[in-house]
């Protein structure tokens, strides 16, 4: 039995990292943005004309 050990905290008595947190991230963050985003139709003439209107103050 070791005595070292016994005083130790137990984050001080784990196996060192082998880096899958990191790895991990790293995976996530090289992904393209393409994946975080939702791609919309874009806007028709009359939906922009309701958008000018409700920026001036009127009904749509």
């Amino acid at each position: 039995m070791q005595r070292a050990a016994i005083g130790r905290h137990l984050a001080d008595k784990r196996a060192p990292s082998l880096g899958g947190r990191v790895r991990n991230f790293m995976r996530i963050a090289r992904m393209p943005r393409e994946t975080f985003h939702v791609h919309r139709a874009p806007s028709t003439g009359a939906r922009i004309v309701q958008f000018m209107r409700i920026a001036r103050g009127k009904l749509a």
